[in-house]
């Protein structure tokens, strides 16, 4: 807090003491009790008498008037010099009056100077009551309690409506009513800038970034406009975009940054406290999102109630009913690759690194916060490594990190742990494979900055068919491309979603698309024909609401913006319209004699003990399984070794073959298993 602050306060007190002085020697003019030391406790019959009188003659007020003259010199001297004088400023920012700035330092005085306490008790002629009334508070200020335009001052003017003083005991008549001054505005105003602890989960720091809206924005602000509403997409940055405007501004503005999401149980409480803040600080309010309270009545109007510049950020269109200002309304443009390249290398720090960051973070869409804090997370994780290092898996976990929890209770999350040499597949699909990983790393540039999906309110998602037999590796390769990509992998539980019920299968779905949204993750409905089938000719109600489910479901992935991956062992059951809106169509052929070989070498792995006899090339040419398969018997054979010698040897594979035979329904020739049949545990 500067000198000036200071001295100005304490020549307002001072100023206050003399006004204090006057009034009590007109008290005292004629009144008989003046040296009763029981004043305030009781009313004797002459002292009734003397209320009765009439008005007394008023004490000389220059004094009073001189010495404020003096003090209110001095600190516009001080602010020429560039000093800030923190009441002058919050009379400014608040839009406050004289009387309000009068009123507010009669209720401060007691908070500063304890010998005023006994003197407003005295005042008051009640001992017990040592905060200044409304009474005592206009008599000092030289206001009469019959001016209807004062006493709105404390019961609807800013001084009240913002929380810089708080009128108390409510069912006395006003005059009689305490004034108080909240312990948020007495810190501020001695010069600390702690804010309240109330808002210490939702405050924010939005870090500024210039994106498509931002010029447009400033040249709002810097016309005047107090009241903006900002429409962004899911994962805009307009509160970012806000944050530039204003730093960069004429003027510029300080910023504070209310998360709405964390508003906590009271959201008009939370609101009004931010509103409080941002005016002490002589602040612009950025708050978002707006559609976590508009159903609170009074949350979004005390967000409006602000008398400075308040940004309101939301992805849903404004409500007039949510409160009586009409903001300007404004949509800012989704963010760029390049953009939030710029803002991930900003928060990394990461020159010379080695880290590719924009390919490493082009498959997140984050906010502007969420990438500074994906970045803290990052940096501290690479503490743990010797060098100190951060790497590309330190900034994927980052991100990760950032996911909410809202699809876990819809979908199984699977943690990626296999990549691209993993995964065996023919050239063919592997190619179209890598082409769904390119394209949800690009689609921002493709679909956005390119506009190569212009039109029909179509959404930047990603959209793939899986299609091929049981045990292709169709869900294996979806967490490869997950894994590729650097997100998680969530694999929607389709018990959860089909019910017997009419539209609560939708209801499901929208919760998981819903969810989806807010979450960097790679979707995927397995066995998707089951709520992806074809629509069919209308014959009775059943058919009727299965079609209307299948048209919802169109419409949806239309408009989805993440990663969708379908997986389907009967493509033909698919609805060809919703083949038309996939981007990548992926079929999964039967592996052949060379691809099984490698199957069977990679399915055992290098860990297990093999026998000298294994004849990995026979089980390739002989038994025509897929992967899946493969996989499930040579677990079966290294359970059958483990409870053995421990060697996993022929008999062993031959063995797991015949049991996966039966699982399967095959029927087992002899002849197949060539000279290996007689080892067959049967």
């Amino acid at each position: 807090m500067t000198a000036a602050s200071v001295a100005h306060l304490a020549g307002r007190l001072a100023v206050l003491e003399e006004q204090v002085r006057e009034l009590v020697t007109r008290r005292r003019v004629g009144d008989p009790a003046a040296d009763d030391p029981f004043r305030g406790l009781y009313l004797t019959d002459a002292a009734v008498d003397h209320l009765l009188a009439g008005p007394r003659p008023a004490a000389d007020p220059d004094v009073a008037a001189d010495l404020a003259a003096r003090v209110e010199a001095a600190a516009h001297a001080a602010e020429r010099a560039g000093e800030t004088v923190r009441l002058r400023a919050l009379a400014r920012s608040a839009d406050l009056t004289d009387l309000d700035t009068g009123l507010l330092v009669v209720a401060l005085a007691g908070e500063i100077d304890h010998r005023f306490e006994q003197l407003f008790g005295y005042l008051n002629d009640d001992v017990s009551r040592r905060r200044p009334s409304v009474a005592t508070g206009f008599a000092l200020c030289g206001v009469s309690l019959t001016s209807a335009s004062a006493r709105h001052r404390v019961t609807h003017g800013p001084l009240v409506d913002l929380g810089l003083v708080v009128v108390e005991d409510g069912d006395r008549p006003l005059p009689g009513r305490a004034l108080r001054v909240p312990d948020r505005v007495v810190a501020h105003l001695l010069g600390d800038d702690t804010p309240d602890p109330a808002l210490a989960d939702a405050l924010t720091d939005p870090v500024p970034v210039e994106t498509g809206g931002t010029a447009r924005l400033r040249a709002v602000l810097d016309a005047g406009v107090r009241l903006v509403h900002v429409r962004q997409p899911a994962g805009g940055a307009a509160a970012s975009s806000a944050a530039a405007a204003l730093a960069h501004g004429s003027p510029a503005r300080e910023v504070v940054g209310l998360d709405l999401r964390r508003a906590g149980a009271d959201p008009v409480a939370t609101v009004r406290a931010a509103v409080l803040e941002a005016t002490l600080r002589g602040a612009a309010l950025v708050a978002e999102p707006v559609d976590a309270v508009c159903d609170t009545p009074g949350a979004v109007e005390a967000l409006t109630g602000d008398p400075g510049v308040t940004v309101l950020v939301g992805e849903r269109a404004w409500d007039p009913a949510w409160a009586g200002a009409a903001p300007l309304l404004v949509d800012e443009p989704a963010t760029t690759t390049t953009q939030r390249t710029t803002l991930w290398s900003v928060a990394l720090g990461l020159p010379g690194s080695g880290v590719d960051v924009g390919a490493v973070t082009a498959p997140f869409r984050l906010r502007p916060e969420q990438v500074a804090r994906a970045a803290r997370s990052a940096v501290a994780q690479a503490v743990l490594r010797p060098d100190g290092r951060v790497t590309a898996d330190d900034v994927r976990r980052g991100a990760r990190a950032e996911n909410g929890t809202g699809l876990d209770r819809l979908a199984r999350r699977v943690e990626p742990a296999v990549g691209w040499d993993d995964l065996v597949l023919a050239d063919a699909p592997l190619r179209t494979l890598r082409e769904v990983s390119q394209r949800a790393r690009h689609r921002d540039r493709v679909l956005g900055e390119w506009g190569m999906r212009p039109g029909g309110a179509r959404g930047r998602g990603v959209a793939a068919l899986f299609a091929g037999g049981s045990g292709t590796g169709k869900t294996m390769s979806a967490e490869v491309v997950a894994h590729d990509l650097g997100l998680d992998l969530y694999v929607v539980d389709l018990a959860a979603v089909v019910d017997k019920y009419v539209g609560e299968t939708e209801k499901n779905l929208e919760r998981i698309f819903a969810g989806a949204a807010g979450v960097n993750a790679v979707l995927l409905f397995d066995e998707a024909d089951a709520v992806f089938g074809r629509r069919s000719e209308v014959k009775d109600a059943h058919d009727r609401y299965a079609n209307i489910e299948s048209a919802y479901l169109l419409q949806r992935l239309e408009t989805f913006d993440g990663l969708v991956i379908l997986s389907t062992n009967l493509r033909a059951n698919i609805d060809e319209a919703f083949t038309r809106r996939l981007d990548v169509v992926v079929d999964f052929p039967v592996p052949d004699d060379a691809a099984r070989r490698l199957l069977w070498d990679r399915c055992l792995g290098p860990a297990v003990p093999r026998g000298d006899d294994l004849d990995l090339d026979f089980c390739a040419k002989a038994f025509e399984l897929a992967g899946g398969a493969i996989r499930s018997a040579a677990v079966t054979a290294a359970y059958l070794a483990a409870a053995g010698s421990g060697v996993v040897e022929m008999r062993h594979l031959v063995t797991a073959v015949h049991r996966e035979h039966r699982k399967l329904g095959r029927l087992t020739q002899p002849s197949e298993f060539g000279p290996y049949w007689e080892l067959v545990e049967r």
